[in-house]
Formats: structure tokens, sequence, C-alpha cells
């Protein structure tokens, strides 16, 4: 109960009307409580300002006045230690909210926040950009080396995150191996060489894990087996894209239309996005964003088929670039549920303004095979 309750505090000086009937060796205190020798409290009338009646005023129960306890060596917040000097029961009493200034101006809105760092985030991009396009369209078994560092970091992001976060152990060794033994299996292989190599990476896991204890064995090799489905063996189908007479051309389309997807994701929703698209995922997600990924990824896509792939159609680009928005948009869902189960905002720090390279490959990686897959349906694997 606030002390306002209790009405105005009494003028200082004021002790108040004496109480009708009293005897002797009474005493009126500044708050109305009377004190006799061997007498326990005696109520007294309710403080007064200089135009109280005493006849008139309501009976209320004065409130009592609590010495400061700190003053004789104990807490503030200690009333045990209030009570025995005060002789009656304590409040915890909170001091009211001092009422804000009229005169100061209202604090202005801030402005909406990109939530990274753009110039850091872009800087990045071009540089990554630089690399992977020297080494596509310089030495094409140079950017199949590039997929497969890009394949063992992921892994050992991935890795490392699981085991901090959630105890899981899967093995990175057999993983790494196996992944980049995977990606060049595709290359040269094709998806039967991709599959033979899955395949032996899962076996090489259970294997591996038996060198340790059984506990928790299920576990880490299911999570093993887990993350090597999910990267290298998905960027395999990028290395696949790259074995057409027009591969550079392929990825450079699969790259560009991934990019443009999230940047218009991005650009839309930032600027227009009201309506969440799965706010227990991923709370920044927008519907408005969404359909900004949907029509950047189909102009892009237009362009593209017409001007990049050999024997591509504009209307062929309108149904890919609907896809990878699509798939895009899947993939990074996905990593979203991976991140918020396991409590992290990023997967890494190794790239400054986009988090880790798990946090870059998340959309690309679900779109590979899609990509693959039209494009073969569309002009065919040579």
């Amino acid at each position: 109960m606030n002390d306002s309750s209790w009405g105005a505090p009494p003028q200082a000086g004021y002790w108040g009307p004496t109480d009708q009937g009293h005897g002797p060796g009474h005493a009126h205190s500044p708050g109305g409580q009377v004190h006799s020798p061997g007498h326990g409290h005696v109520q007294g009338a309710a403080p007064a300002g200089p135009a109280y009646d005493a006849h008139e005023a309501p009976q209320t129960r004065p409130m009592p006045i609590v010495p400061d306890v700190a003053a004789y060596g104990g807490d503030q917040d200690d009333d045990r230690g209030a009570a025995r000097l005060s002789g009656s029961p304590v409040r915890n009493e909170t001091k009211p909210e001092p009422m804000p200034d009229a005169a100061e101006p209202a604090p202005k809105p801030q402005k909406k926040s990109a939530g990274r760092d753009l110039s850091a985030a872009i800087g990045v991009g071009v540089g990554l950009g630089a690399v992977i396009v020297a080494s596509l369209f310089v030495v094409k078994a140079l950017f199949v080396g590039v997929i497969a560092v890009a394949v063992v970091v992921g892994l050992w992001e991935l890795t490392k995150r699981l085991d901090e976060r959630k105890g899981i152990r899967a093995p990175l060794v057999p993983l790494a191996l196996g992944g980049a033994a995977m990606v060049v299996a595709g290359y040269v292989r094709g998806a039967e060489g991709a599959w033979v190599a899955m395949a032996l990476t899962a076996l090489a896991v259970l294997v591996w894990r038996m060198t340790e204890p059984p506990e928790n064995y299920l576990r880490d090799v299911t999570a093993g087996v887990f993350a090597a489905f999910y990267v290298p063996f998905l960027a395999t189908f990028v290395a696949m894209m790259l074995t057409a007479d027009d591969g550079p051309q392929r990825v450079l389309t699969f790259l560009l239309l991934t990019v443009v997807s999230d940047t218009g994701a991005y650009a839309v929703g930032w600027r227009f996005g009201r309506h969440k698209l799965a706010p227990r995922i991923s709370p920044g997600k927008t519907r408005e964003g969404l359909l900004g990924a949907v029509s950047f990824a189909m102009v892009a896509g237009a362009l593209c088929m017409q001007f990049l792939i050999d024997d591509g159609a504009w209307w062929q680009g309108l149904v890919l670039g609907l896809a990878v928005a699509v798939t895009a948009t899947l993939g990074d869902l996905g990593e979203s549920m991976i991140k918020r189960d396991l409590g992290i905002k990023d997967m890494g720090t190794l790239l400054p303004g986009h988090g880790g390279i798990m946090d870059r490959l998340d959309s690309l990686l679900p779109t590979a095979p899609v990509v693959w897959l039209l494009l073969v349906l569309f002009v065919g694997s040579g």
C-alpha cells in the first residue's frame, strides 16, 4: 500500500489534537500513535492539516513511523530490525516513481535497424564473389577445391556447436575426409559417385565412434550421418552442375539466383515487412520478404536462362527463380531451427557481417539439388 492512501502527511512541528479521555502520561507521536508505559499501542487521531476538523475526520488508522534502521547499523530492507525499533509490524513500502518532467521533450523513435554490419557484410560478400568467379572461370578443378574447403569448414562449425551446446560429439575427422571425397566423387563420377561416397562416409562415422565409450553412441552417430548428408552431400550437386559444357554458367546462375533471392527478401522485408512468416522459427522473416524474394528471383531467373544458359528460355527462368526462392527460404528456416534448438545466433564468426560459413551455406545447400534437377530437365545434363 502506498503512503498516499493514508492522506496528506502532517506539517512540520504539528502534533495534532489529543485523544479524548486519555489520562496523563500519554503523548502523541508525529504519526498519530500513543505510547504509554505498560500498554500496547493506542490509536490516536489521524494526522491533520491546517483545516482539519477532529470531530468530522474519518476514523482511519495512521501509518506508523519506522525509524531508519540503517542509522542503527542495520539493513534498510530488514523488516525484523525495523519492527524491533518501532514496536509495530512493518510493511514494505515502495517509493513512488518520480513524475516525468513535462518540460523534457518526448524521446524520438529509433530508426529501423538492419540488424547487422551492412558495410562489413557487403565487403565480405564482394570478396567471396571475386574468389568464386575467379576460380569458376579459370580452372574448374580449382572451384571444386573451393567447394571442398567450404564443406570442411562448415562441418567443423556444425560439429563444434553441437558439442558445445548439446554435448553431441559427431566425429569430425571421418566427416571432413568423407565430405571432401564426396565433393570430388560427385564431380568425377556424378550422382553415382556421390551416393557411394555418402555411404562410405556414414560407415566411417559408425566405425570411428566405436573407439570411444558406448554411452550416447546412437546419438553421436545419428548427428554425424545427418551432418554428412546436410553439408557435403547437398554441396555435391554444385560440383555436378560444373561437369556440363556450360557448367560455370550453371553454377553462376545458381549462385546469382540464391543471392538475389536473399537480397530481395532482406530489402523488401526490412522496408515493408509487417506480417511474420514463421515467428516461432525466425521472428525476423516476413511474408512481404518472401514475396520480395520470389519477385527478385523470378526476374533474375528469366534473365539468366535467356542470356547465360545454352538453349534456355525466359519462362524456364521464371520457374527456376520461383523454385530457388522457395528452397532458399526453407533452407534458411531449417538452419534457424537448428540454431534456435542450440540457443545460438550464428554458427560461427569467421565472416564479419555474415556469421560463419554455415550461415552463408544455409540457403545454398538445399537449393543446389533443385537447381541441378531443373536445369537437367530444361536443357539436359551436357
